[in-house]
């Protein structure tokens, strides 16, 4: 799998301008490749900005390759939580099978790109993208392209949807099975059997597999999320097991989980069901569909996630995951004792799965910020650093503060070109690449 190299490189060839988030005037008029070619860094940007950092993206590339490999599961990360195609391509360079997405016009942006197999964790029943995917299908036998259902009544929209395509065109689909108080999914082991059922019987849909999102379902490492977790994963790998007893797979089948909160147990309880002899005569896929993983964070993930240092799937000496994301602000007022306000806001940082994390002064010197300090709130455009006592010096205005994030999903869509730095730990971080993204 991969994509279409000359499309991703002719981004750098998008002239930048001030609808640039970020950029200095500077580099207005200039392609990107061009303004690459100036060797930039970090601190000729404007704030606020986020960054990636390419040291730890290829780090995290590798530990999630490495370690899904040696689990015996196949990666479809899922490419939402960028809409990177420069990240997708990375993925699917060291290894992966496909990539997530999440929406139709998702989808058509992954294939605009030249994504040839897509995993769409979601039910496609909007009839201008069941046309559209009907499309590409008959365009290119080789385009793979799965969506999910959990109801008989998505199965018949699909099969509307399907009336006018091409004759032969069907559409791979997966039952996705939920829980209790979850997102979508079947709620229980019989009615997805009544979906495979429907699927099963339908001329326009072929039954290829089971799904779900274990994530929906715990929020933390307590001993009942992951019990509650690990029933779920179990409850999967039965209805495929009993779909694969009863005929309903025609060739192969798919088996797909995992969030970037809990890889580990998915690989627990289902990695075990990948076999390419097939039981039941059905060679089976098992699919991890992580997302966050690539970027990471210094919040929600770097506590549940098991590929952290101590975490519950990393021993001896594999490497952790680290946060490639930050974000850096400026000091613009000091209006009372303990307070400084910065000029990045939830216009341009996540806040949904916790707020920044307050690191460092930038500059030459790294310099700490005092010991207890803490953001409080975001405004649009403005981030509340509390600070112990009254030192007016500790954060002056006009001093840059490096901040740790939380969710890559929410952190990405606010930008629509994400500098790139060698190192956010290098004493003057150089600017090496720009991201493009599409939300």
């Amino acid at each position: 799998m991969a994509l279409d190299n000359d499309v991703v490189a002719a981004l750098h060839d998008r002239e930048l301008s001030a609808q640039h988030k970020s950029l200095p005037p500077a580099a207005w008029g200039l392609t990107v490749r061009e303004y690459l070619a100036t060797a930039p860094y970090l601190d000729q940007l404007q704030t606020p900005v986020l960054t990636v950092d390419r040291s730890a993206v290829d780090s995290n590339l590798a530990v999630m390759a490495e370690w899904a490999a040696a689990a015996g599961v196949r990666l479809a990360p899922h490419g939402k939580t960028t809409m990177s195609p420069q990240l997708w391509g990375e993925q699917l360079g060291i290894g992966s099978w496909g990539i997530t997405l999440a929406t139709g016009w998702q989808s058509q942006v992954g294939r605009s790109f030249g994504l040839d197999r897509i995993l769409l964790a979601n039910a496609l029943v909007d009839p201008v993208g069941l046309q559209w995917v009907a499309g590409e299908l008959a365009r290119d036998p080789e385009f793979e392209f799965y969506s999910w259902a959990d109801g008989v009544d998505t199965v018949r929209a699909m099969e509307r949807g399907l009336e006018s395509a091409p004759a032969g065109v069907r559409l791979s689909v997966l039952v996705e099975l939920g829980g209790p108080h979850g997102r979508t999914g079947a709620r229980t082991l019989t009615e997805a059997h009544e979906v495979a059922e429907a699927i099963h019987a339908s001329d326009r849909l072929i039954l290829a597999g089971v799904g779900g999102y274990e994530g929906a379902l715990a929020h933390d490492r307590t001993p009942e999320g992951l019990a509650a977790v690990r029933h779920y994963l179990d409850e999967l790998g039965v209805l495929h097991k009993e779909l694969a007893a009863q005929g309903y797979y025609e060739d192969r089948a798919l088996i797909t989980a995992g969030g970037s909160a809990y890889p580990d147990l998915v690989v627990e309880r289902l990695a075990g069901l990948a076999d390419e002899q097939g039981a039941h005569g059905i060679p089976t896929t098992v699919v991890l569909r992580s997302g966050a993983y690539v970027i990471h964070d210094d919040g929600f993930y770097s506590g549940i996630s098991p590929l952290t240092a101590g975490g519950a799937s990393l021993t001896g000496d594999a490497r952790p995951l680290r946060s490639a994301m930050h974000g850096w602000a400026r000091s613009v007022s000091r209006p009372e004792p303990g307070l400084a306000l910065l000029d990045a806001g939830k216009r341009d940082l996540p806040f949904d799965e916790g707020l920044p994390v307050p690191q460092l002064i930038a500059g030459p010197a790294g310099k700490p910020l005092p010991e207890g300090a803490t953001v409080s709130a975001l405004n649009d455009q403005h981030t509340f650093l509390r600070l112990p006592g009254d030192d007016a010096e500790a954060v002056p205005v006009g001093a840059v503060v490096r901040l740790g994030l939380s969710h890559p999903c929410t952190a990405f869509d606010k930008w629509r070109l994400i500098p790139v730095i060698d190192d956010a730990e290098a004493e003057r971080p150089r600017v090496v690449d720009f991201l493009h993204t599409f939300f």
